[in-house]
């Protein structure tokens, strides 16, 4: 297989498809959503909070530890408190389309290389997750 190098066709291809994403005519939508949410540090303070303290449930959860009721309604009221946020709002829309568009990309180079050719539509359609998942491979 071609090294990426400076002049690979892979390369020059994902700079294409790079081109054809920012081209889309939600993109910019998508960045002013984004860079709303990293100018306002207040919300990004309330994000980080907010993740630390889903984080540490989560592992409490895991760790069988028990979890405190109080714990977690302070978390739903401060998640509801963001979800609140109109900026918060546009930057999960904005984390979610993206997510979306890099998800798309990566499984059709999996499905690519899983395949060895092309993929077409209905090979997105069987309902496996991959060969060897050990669903309806």
């Amino acid at each position: 297989m071609e090294a990426i190098t400076d002049n690979s066709t892979v390369l020059q291809k994902t700079r294409e498809l790079c081109q054809a994403i920012i081209d889309q005519p939600d993109f910019p939508t998508i960045l002013r959503q984004a860079d709303a949410f990293l100018a306002d540090a207040s919300i990004k303070v309330q994000y980080q909070e907010l993740s630390d303290r889903g984080a540490m449930l989560q592992h409490k959860q895991q760790t069988g530890m028990p979890l405190d009721m109080a714990e977690i309604a302070e978390f739903e009221k401060r998640r509801e408190a963001f979800l609140n946020s109109p900026v918060a709002q546009g930057f999960l829309e904005a984390q979610q389309a993206m997510q979306t568009v890099q998800e798309s990309v990566s499984q059709f180079v999996a499905k690519t290389y899983e395949l060895g050719r092309m993929p077409q539509e209905a090979d997105f359609d069987n309902g496996s997750c991959g060969h060897g998942c050990g669903c309806k491979d």
